[in-house]
C-alpha cells in the first residue's frame, strides 16, 4: 500500500495489515461495531464500523484493544454487510472509525458496498496516511479530522515522527476535495498546553481549516494509568473566547 508522506509503521503492523487482504473478503479487518450513535456524524444516525490497527500511541486513546490487528475477529466484513442491508430506512449513515481505517486496503471496497447500499459514509481519521486517504475521499461524506497537536508538538503527542505534516497534508486533501469535514482535537492540560493549543488555533487558521472541535479528555478505556487517575479534562470558562479571538477565522467549539 502506497501511503504518500505517512507515519512510518511497523513491520508486524505493517504485515499483519497485509494479510487482512486474505483473511476478510473484503480486506478489512474489524475490531468492533456500534450500532447506534448519534454523534459520529452530523445530524444523521448512524452506526459505527471500528477497523483494526494504528500506528501511533496517543496517551489519551480510549481505543487501545484497536491498536493490533489481531485474529481475534468477533465481525467480518460481510456479516457486517448483511447487517446493514436490514438497517435500511433506520440509519442514515454508516462511519468508519478505528484505529486508522486508511491502513487497510479493504477500506475503500467496504465504504463503496455501503454507499452502494445508500448510506451515506463518514470517516474519522488522523490523516496519517495522505496518498490512502486520497483514494477513498470520492467515496466519502463527510470526514472527522483528528489534529493531535500543533505541528512543534506532533510526535510528543503521537509518539511516532512525521504525524505532524502527514496531517496538515491530509488537511489540504480533504480542502482540496470538497469533501464537508471537521477538524478535532482532544485536550488535556498534563499533554497540551493553552498556548500550544493557541499555536495549533493559528495553524488551523492559516491552512482554512473552517470548523475546529476541541474534545475534552476523558479516561474510560484510557491505558495510561496516570492520565486516567487525573479525570476528564475542564475547559477553563474563557477558553474558546480565548482562542476565537486568536483564531477569528475558524469557528470554535467543546465537545465533552
Amino acid at each position: 500500500m502506497g501511503h504518500g508522506r505517512a507515519v512510518c509503521v511497523g513491520p508486524a503492523l505493517r504485515a499483519a495489515a497485509d494479510r487482512a487482504k486474505g483473511r476478510d473478503m473484503n480486506g478489512l479487518i474489524i475490531g468492533g461495531v456500534t450500532p447506534l450513535s448519534t454523534l459520529d456524524f452530523p445530524d444523521a444516525l448512524a452506526a459505527v464500523i471500528y477497523c483494526q490497527g494504528c500506528p501511533w500511541g496517543c496517551p489519551y486513546c480510549h481505543n487501545e484493544p484497536l491498536r493490533e490487528i489481531t485474529d481475534a475477529v468477533e465481525h467480518d466484513s460481510a456479516s457486517v454487510l448483511a447487517w446493514l442491508e436490514g438497517r435500511k430506512g433506520l440509519l442514515d449513515a454508516v462511519v468508519f472509525s478505528g484505529g486508522e481505517p486508511t491502513l487497510q486496503d479493504g477500506l475503500a471496497d467496504m465504504l463503496a458496498a455501503v454507499r452502494a447500499m445508500g448510506f451515506h459514509t463518514g470517516l474519522h481519521t488522523t490523516g496519517m496516511f495522505p496518498k490512502a486517504l486520497s483514494a477513498v475521499l470520492p467515496l466519502c461524506d463527510w470526514v472527522g479530522l483528528d489534529v493531535k497537536a500543533p505541528r512543534a508538538a506532533y510526535d510528543r503527542i503521537a509518539g511516532v515522527a512525521g504525524g505532524g505534516e502527514a496531517a496538515f497534508e491530509s488537511l489540504a486533501l480533504i480542502l482540496k476535495s470538497r469533501v464537508p469535514f471537521e477538524t478535532r482535537t482532544t485536550w488535556h492540560p498534563g499533554l497540551l498546553t493553552e498556548d500550544e493549543l493557541t499555536t495549533l488555533a493559528g495553524e488551523l487558521a492559516a491552512a482554512d481549516a473552517g470548523r475546529w472541535v476541541i474534545q475534552a479528555f476523558r479516561p474510560d478505556g484510557c491505558a495510561d494509568a496516570d492520565l486516567a487517575a487525573a479525570g476528564p479534562a475542564v475547559f477553563p470558562t474563557d477558553l474558546v473566547a480565548r482562542l476565537q479571538a486568536a483564531a477569528p477565522r475558524l469557528t470554535i467549539t467543546t465537545r465533552v
